[in-house]
């Protein structure tokens, strides 16, 4: 992937949508399938500045995410879909 974000912009892989319940019941496709709030962080920008100064981001690459549900924006690069979306869109880094 050859993309740099911009400013506080960060580009998130989201995790695949949900094809079965935790009971084992199959979701089929033509069901309506809520959009994945998590994801991997693959790239950001340089960061936001304020009063003048530059302020760096708080997540890096690898960190993985979660974000609200109409958070960034789709883009398709190399076949895979991402999610271009500001830093201030993320809720917070998962620790495991």
């Amino acid at each position: 992937m050859n993309i740099r974000p911009l400013a506080d912009r960060i580009v998130v892989q989201a995790e695949d949508a949900v094809t079965k319940t935790p009971g084992g019941i199959v979701i089929p496709d033509s069901a309506d399938k809520e959009k994945p709030a998590r994801g991997t962080v693959r790239a950001i920008g340089g960061g936001k500045f304020v009063d003048g100064k530059l302020h760096p981001l708080q997540v890096k690459v690898g960190d993985k995410v979660i974000f609200g549900k109409y958070a960034g924006t789709n883009v398709k690069l190399d076949d895979k879909e991402y999610l271009v979306m500001r830093e201030e869109d993320v809720m917070g880094v998962i620790e495991e």
